[in-house]
This record gives C-alpha cells, structure tokens and sequence, in this order.
C-alpha cells in the first residue's frame, strides 16, 4: 500500500503561524468580497470558508512557528482531488444536457463541495470526538477523518440552500449531481484503499489465497507518517487482536474499500439507467439515494475499523441485520418497484428484493438461542436506513404527482429559464414604435327592403 504518493519539495523556512494565519483570513475575505461583488457563488464559497478556517485555526497557534518541510501528497487526498476534478465535468455536462444554466450549477458544485466536506468532517467529529482535544484539530485533515454520509448531508444543506437562492428546484440538480458522487465513491476508495483506512474484519482460514493478500495491510517503515508506524489495520490488530508488534503486515482482512469501489461501479451504471426511463425529476437521486443506503450498510456488516461509531441498543445479530434488509427491501417495493415495466419483471424484482434478509437470516441462525450474539449498528447503517426507507416514500409520491402533471414533474423552476443575451454590451432594447391606429371600418349601405304585402 502507498500512503503517500509522493513529497513537494518546500524551503526551509521558519514562519510564525499566527500573523500568516491572519493574512490567509483577510486574503479569503477580500476573496468572498469579490465574490459577492461579481456575483461569483463559488468564490464567495471559497472566501468565506478560507477566512473562517484561517481566522479561526489563528487563535490556537500564537506564539507557535513552523518550519516548512517536504509536503508529503497522501493518497487519499490525492484521489478525493481527482474525485472533485471528475464530478465537475461530469455534473456540469449533464446539466447542460438537462437545460439547466451552466454558471448557476458550476456555482452551487462549488457550495456543495465546501459543504459536504464541512459535513464529512463534522460528522467524523460527532462519531469521534475522543480524537479531538482542541479546536484545531478539526483541521487535522493530515490524520484523516471523514465520514462519506456526512459528506452527502452537508452537500444536500448546501445545494439546497443555493439553488433556493436561485428559484431552481433542488430536484433537477440532484438528478445530475449523482452520477459525480457515484464516480466519487468508486475514486476515492481506491485513495482508502492505498491508505490502509476503513478496513474489513479478518479472513477466515478458508478464504481464497487471492482475497487474503489483497486485504493484507503492511507495516509501514518508521517516518512514513507523523503518527503511527503502520497502517490503520497493522496498529489496531497489535494493539486488538495480539498480533506481534514485530509482524510485517497486519492479519489478512476483508477488503471493504475495494467492496465500496465495486459498489460505486454499479450505482454509476444504475444512475444512467434510471437517467434513460426517469418520469420525474429527482428519481435519479432518489435511486442512488435506496441503492447507496442498501450497498453501504452491507458493506459495514464486514466493517472493522473502529472509527467507523455505533449507536442504538444491542439486538440479536441474526434478528438485527436481517431485519433492515428487510426494512430496504420493503422501501423498494413501495417506491422504486412502481416504476418496473413489465408487471412480470416488477413482481420478480419484488421477490429477488426478499431474497438477501431471507439468506442472511438463515446464514446468522444460531445453533441455539443461548449462543446468539448481539450486536449495535453503524452511524452509517442507521443514516443509510433512514435515508433508504426517505427515498422509498418520496419515489411513489413523486410518482403519483408525475402521473397527475407530468411537465410539473419535469419542470426546473423559474431560475433555469434562458436570461436575455447580453452580446450587445447591455444595451436596453429599443422600444417599439406605436402601431399606427387601424382604419375604422366603413359603415356599410342598408339595401331597401322590399315592402310586405
């Protein structure tokens, strides 16, 4: 695994954090000033979170200086990068391809990107705020730390909040930003992945050679990193499991990255089938909203890292688990399951839905009851359950309405109409000449009427 891509070079300067910190903050507020001026959203966006991090991190480091030193490129925050990069083109084609203004959608990417990394970060602060002893740390982005689902929230907050600005229906947009957050899942798990972080539990002893080095996280050499001296998995099965301080590399474990990434995968090819048969707007996101919820809390069943929370009572783990797949599979043949054409594939989805709680279920079953364990679930399975069990709901009323006024449903809102082309400098445009008055029609000769007799 690769960590760290590769270093930047940096003189070795000494700067005293406090006043740089405090030009970085007034260099983010004329930014958000100009931003604001030219009606710029996302250099508003930009400014505004670069003068509160800054101006406030200022404050934790007085009297503090640092020596810049070779800036090691991590492969997480590399493949986020390119995550970012990717979504951008992608979200902006498709809304272009949709009707909808490319400069109010660049805007509005740019305040959900800020938001949803605001929401990933504080989440991970909600579900670990034992790894938070000052302010500061919640800029500690080095030792990691966000939470995919905080991110999906903060960037809803945020999207909604600008595109009501706008006039511009939340609904359209989301249908097109979907697709970058399907691409985003399959990307930067690959950056988890490299980085040995949100690692599965061990193998067992039949497990295919295969898939036992591929979930085999080394120890890295010492100076790798700041903190730790080997990967996420290497350090919790010392300190958890009693593997030898000495070993190499960590015992071989499910690779649940590389499971997320297939899972991106297939909510990016189901996105752009829905894209191709949708009725209403936001039936799109509504699909990648159920799939992501069902998906991701699969994958936290073989979920081992211990910063992934847990919350709720403990519950038996052959009744718990089988339970809300169950609660999905309901949610889908509430909602989604009405949009299947034929009727025959719609009732074989339905029962292809109730399979996996069937097979879990029986796979949990415990020889006895005595011997049942129990078990918590995830901030994320609980979040995905809810979310899944939301889109469920919204997708037949959704449905319904689009059956009862099919252009409402398609509409984009008063924000996305075409604005007059400003190709003449602005000029107002001429007034129209008055018509002249039209002619009074002459009044027609009464023939004479014969008399009667």
């Amino acid at each position: 695994m690769h960590p760290v891509l590769f270093q930047l070079p940096l003189p070795a300067w000494t700067i005293p954090l406090f006043p740089a910190l405090v030009v970085l903050a007034a260099l983010g507020a004329l930014l958000a000033l100009f931003g604001y001026q030219k009606r710029a959203g996302d250099l508003l966006v930009i400014g505004l979170v670069l003068a509160a991090a800054a101006g406030l991190s200022a404050f934790s480091y007085r009297g503090q200086v640092t020596t810049l030193s070779p800036l090691p490129i991590y492969s997480y925050g590399a493949m986020l990068c390119v995550s970012i990069v990717v979504g951008w083109f992608l979200t902006l084609g498709l809304a272009e391809r949709d009707g909808l203004p490319r400069h109010k959608m660049a805007n509005c990417y740019f305040v959900t990107a800020a938001s949803a990394l605001i929401g990933a970060r504080l989440l991970y602060f909600v579900t670990n705020p034992q790894e938070f002893d000052v302010f500061r740390d919640l800029f500690a982005f080095r030792r990691g730390g966000l939470v995919a689902y905080g991110g999906f929230i903060g960037g809803f907050i945020g999207s909604f909040a600008y595109l009501r600005s706008q006039k511009i229906r939340l609904l359209p947009w989301a249908d097109v930003a979907v697709p970058s957050l399907a691409s985003g899942l399959l990307i930067t798990r690959l950056g988890c992945y490299l980085f040995g972080c949100d690692f599965g539990t061990p193998l067992g002893e039949g497990a295919p050679a295969w898939l036992r080095r591929l979930g085999t996280f080394p120890r890295w050499t010492e100076g790798t990193l700041l903190e730790g001296s080997g990967s996420p998995a290497w350090i919790q099965h010392v300190n958890q499991r009693g593997l030898s301080p000495d070993a190499t590399a960590s015992l071989p474990v499910h690779p649940t990255q590389l499971y997320e990434m297939l899972a991106g995968a297939v909510l990016l090819g189901l996105v752009f089938l829905v894209r191709k048969h949708r009725r209403f707007r936001g039936q799109v996101f509504l699909a990648f909203t159920l799939g992501y919820g069902y998906l991701r809390f699969a994958v936290e069943i073989l979920r081992d890292d211990a910063e992934r929370g847990e919350l709720g009572p403990f519950v038996g783990t052959h009744v718990y688990l089988p339970a809300a797949l169950l609660i999905f599979a309901a949610a889908y043949i509430y909602g989604p399951s009405r949009s299947v054409r034929p009727p025959n594939l719609r009732w074989a989805t339905d029962a292809l839905a109730l399979v996996p709680p069937v097979a879990l279920y029986l796979a949990l079953r415990p020889a006895s009851f005595a011997q049942a364990a129990s078990t918590q679930l995830s901030t994320s399975q609980w979040i995905g359950l809810f979310t899944g069990v939301a889109a469920g709901v919204a997708w037949y009323t959704l449905d319904e309405a689009g059956k009862q006024h099919p252009a409402a449903a398609m509409s984009l809102g008063p924000g996305a109409a075409p604005e007059a082309d400003d190709s003449d400098g602005g000029a107002e445009p001429e007034e129209a000449s008055e018509p002249p008055p039209a002619p009074k029609p002459k009044a027609k000769k009464k023939k004479p009427q014969p008399s009667s007799s």
